[in-house]
């Protein structure tokens, strides 16, 4: 399905909670919503979801507006709030039979779905295991799992990995990846850049309800002016005549065998740089490279990291 947002603002007395929204989501597209605590993005996702009427703009899905009296439109929506929604007492098969239920699935189809959303979260071993007795990675993944049960043409999952352990946090991104893949439309709101970095086709950043940059990856990195820096060792100290020669286009920096050299895109001219050492007869020992990152944006459109926030 095709999540449109069109403008979206919210006001809460005289502070603007969220300051016109705009972004799209087609079918197998992860559009993630990066921000400080704070900045918006459950009120907009509260909005996108029909939980909550805009003061001004529309949310429409495959054509359909999205209002809180939708009900229509929005059973198409599978929405994963940040509070973990599950009944303690009951196992994993029966915390989805309910939630299964509540969507209207009965029959044949209700135990396929339980079985279908256990295996894509890696829990079928454990259905029959309390929630209660689930670490906190266990029940986020299964707290994901009741969005999936009706099949929503759009997945919102709003900060799904808080407080989980970092092999959690690998396995329920590792599920979210899978599911967009498979066709669905995924919309992701984080405060880490590197989750977004990791599952975001395109990245909307708000701070204190306002959007200050949306795109791709590597053109949310161009606003930066920022380059990539590709570090060398050497087993020798490359000749001053290439060094020269190599600074006339990048900023180099060579102190004996160590050195680096800042470019515009490393994945380009990395191999033009390494045959100019080989043909120097310079042995190169070790490359890396250092790419700037979104929080690397959000501190050059803000003067302010974001994790401090």
């Amino acid at each position: 399905m095709r999540l449109a947002v069109e403008h979206l603002t919210k006001r809460f007395g005289e502070r603007v909670a969220v300051d016109d929204l705009n972004l799209m989501i087609g079918p197998g597209e992860t559009v993630g919503l990066l921000g400080p605590n704070g900045a918006g993005k459950t009120t907009a996702i509260s909005m996108i979801c029909g939980l909550l009427e805009p003061d001004d703009g529309r949310v429409t899905l495959d054509g359909g507006a999205v209002t809180v009296g939708a009900v229509d439109v929005r059973r198409h929506i599978g929405y994963v709030p940040q509070a973990i929604a599950l009944y303690p007492d009951l196992t994993a098969a029966e915390n989805l039979t309910f939630f299964a239920k509540l969507q209207g699935l009965r029959g044949q189809m209700l135990k396929q779905r339980v079985d279908e959303v256990l295996g894509v979260l890696g829990l079928s071993e454990r259905r029959a295991d309390r929630a209660a007795s689930f670490s906190g990675g266990m029940q986020r993944r299964l707290n994901i799992g009741l969005g999936l049960l009706h099949r929503p043409g759009l997945l919102v999952l709003d900060e799904p990995t808080v407080g989980v352990d970092p092999q959690s946090r690998n396995a329920i991104l590792d599920a979210i990846a899978d599911l967009s893949q498979q066709g669905l439309a995924v919309l992701y709101t984080t405060h880490y850049m590197e989750e977004a970095e990791r599952l975001c086709d395109r990245v909307v950043i708000m701070d204190e309800g306002a959007t200050i940059a949306a795109g791709t990856r590597r053109q949310l990195i161009d606003l930066t002016g920022t380059d990539d820096v590709i570090r060398l060792s050497c087993a020798s100290a490359p000749p001053a005549a290439l060094v020269t020669r190599l600074a006339g286009e990048f900023k180099v920096t060579f102190d004996g065998v160590v050195g680096e050299i800042n470019v515009d895109s490393a994945a380009e001219r990395l191999p033009s740089l390494l045959n100019d050492l080989t043909a120097a007869g310079v042995e190169v020992r070790s490359v890396s490279v250092v790419e700037p990152d979104l929080e690397s944006v959000f501190l050059h459109l803000t003067g302010k990291a974001l994790r401090d926030r």
